[in-house]
């Protein structure tokens, strides 16, 4: 497929009931996520096309391009500017999943990205930190990542304070020897504890998510 091709298939998803939806969340396009996922299933990976689509700076585009990329054949250069540019909530979140979460690259820039003065690389490197906490530990200085969540989150911009938190009940979840600190430190900060939960769902709210969490576990 063809760039142009791609393009006037992104167009003909636009909805406008879909993008008035989605520009209240933040999102500046107008297509249902089902048939744009349809759409790359048609295309496969042509990570060529994801580039030239990437580099169009739409959200549709570099939506599409995100389910069409071959993750590990960015570079660590192009992974940092790209992170840099994903200011559109769903952007950030399916580059974050899809692409930053199955890069060679994610370790080697993980610690660099936590410290970043713009929040949405910051976000992004927490993210990782809490993949890392689940999946590989070892190596992983978890009272010093509750000594620094303890310090920033309650202060930290949305998005970081969202990584903060799920680091933080990820260690709660899977470390028993440190679930009654985790915890605690959610306790006292309260981030979170007001966000609105469907019923069914589980809170996002640290001491209860690891409550729920560890119950399943038993």
């Amino acid at each position: 497929m063809t760039l142009d091709d791609a393009l006037a298939a992104i167009a003909a998803l636009e909805d406008p009931k879909m993008r008035a939806a989605n520009e209240k969340r933040g999102d500046d396009h107008g297509m249902n996520l089902s048939r744009l996922r349809a759409l790359a299933k048609t295309i496969k990976t042509d990570h060529e096309l994801a580039r030239e689509l990437w580099s169009t700076g739409e959200t549709g585009a570099r939506l599409l391009a995100l389910l069409v990329c071959a993750p590990a054949r960015f570079t660590a250069d192009e992974l940092d500017r790209m992170l840099r540019e994903t200011q559109p909530p769903k952007v950030n979140d399916w580059f974050v999943n899809y692409v930053l979460k199955k890069s060679p690259h994610a370790e080697a820039q993980r610690e660099r990205w936590m410290d970043d003065a713009d929040d949405t690389v910051a976000a992004a490197g927490w993210a990782l930190t809490a993949v890392r906490v689940v999946k590989s530990p070892d190596g992983l200085d978890l009272d010093a990542l509750l000594d620094e969540i303890e310090r920033d989150m309650r202060d930290a911009t949305p998005r970081t304070q969202w990584a903060m938190n799920e680091t933080l009940a990820q260690i709660g979840i899977r470390h028993p020897a440190l679930r009654d600190r985790a915890v605690g430190i959610g306790e006292r900060l309260q981030v979170l504890a007001d966000y609105p939960t469907a019923p069914g769902c589980t809170s996002p709210f640290a001491p209860l998510w690891i409550a729920e969490m560890v119950r399943r576990q038993g």
